[in-house]
């Protein structure tokens, strides 16, 4: 009788669980990455450039927090709509006007749980203004937005998102050049970064959120709902769902469970348990997206199981 390594039991079951699942979705990218090491534990398609819709708005959040953390940026400062940030702007379920009032923190909030584009403008109007003030004047006609779009395609190249280009920081990309563009892998690795801050973490985790904003010395209330069906489910808590008609069905999903304590004498090791499912191309993401979170922690348990050992061809 031979004996095989355990580790070489559970490498072999956990390739065979991953290509009976790239048989049976739909979607034309995924991947699944742990979140603590970014091993990537499975993946279809990972480096084909796709648009990526409002996932956009993920880099777009990233961007305002970093800004708020290194330069001291105050998210409760209340600033105003402007008019360019209804340019091509199909939907307006919050009812934003030009001149509106409101904080920059509920601006976020719309963002990323609601996927409002007139809020993601907004931020990257206010913030790049700041970022143009601190720049020498040298000639350029860039707006203000321009400014912003670079610091989100600075922070990709910063990533190693070598596939992605971002235009806007909404997502748009109908009547649009150049055409913006990402990977399932490159959205993981940007995803990583994010959940790494815990006001975003807290921000996406919203299945529900009231905000506020000021019109004409009135106060007004609106409360989103989050366009992410699968948050607070299955060990869910985020990221961002995203939609157009080049894009399909997009979605990026954030999933934890407990810790795992591993005891060795007198010593214990803690490995947090969460994991990171981007989906591209999709034409039933939520239920696709559960399925992807499913297998993920079922491949998960059969990696853990081999030692969780790390290839370096497969971390991103």
């Amino acid at each position: 009788m031979i004996f095989l390594p355990r580790f070489f039991i559970s490498f072999v079951a956990l390739a065979l669980l991953g290509s009976a699942f790239r048989s049976a979705t739909a979607a034309q990218a995924y991947i699944i990455v742990d979140s603590q090491t970014g091993y990537v534990l499975q993946a279809q398609e990972p480096k084909q450039k796709r648009q990526i819709g409002s996932l956009t708005k993920i880099a777009t959040a990233a961007v305002v927090l970093d800004w708020a953390e290194r330069h001291g940026g105050n998210l409760n400062q209340v600033v105003s709509i402007p008019p360019q940030a209804f340019i091509g702007v199909v939907e307006n379920n919050i009812g934003f006007q030009p001149g509106d009032m409101i904080t920059l923190r509920d601006l976020l909030y719309a963002a990323l749980v609601q996927s409002d584009n007139i809020a993601a403008y907004t931020l990257a109007s206010h913030v790049g203004a700041t970022i143009e003030s601190a720049v020498p004047a040298s000639g350029s006609k860039m707006t203000p937005v321009d400014l912003f779009v670079g610091q989100m395609n600075a922070l990709a190249k910063q990533l190693k998102m070598e596939k992605t280009r971002f235009v806007n920081p909404h997502g748009i990309d109908d009547k649009v050049r150049p055409m913006p563009f990402s990977t399932a892998e490159d959205m993981a690795r940007l995803t990583r970064y994010a959940v790494n801050k815990a006001g975003f973490r807290f921000y996406v985790s919203q299945k529900e959120r009231q905000i506020s904003f000021a019109r004409g010395g009135h106060k007004l209330g609106y409360l989103l709902r989050n366009t992410n069906e699968l948050v607070g489910t299955r060990g869910i808590d985020g990221v961002k769902t995203g939609r157009t008609a080049r894009a399909g069905e997009c979605l990026v999903l954030s999933a934890n469970r407990d810790s795992e304590v591993v005891k060795q004498g007198q010593y214990a090791t803690v490995f947090p348990r969460h994991i990171i499912v981007v989906l591209l191309g999709s034409v039933n993401r939520f239920d696709e997206g559960a399925g992807l979170v499913a297998m993920g922690w079922q491949l998960y348990d059969q990696w853990a199981a081999a030692g969780r050992l790390v290839d370096p061809q497969k971390v991103l």
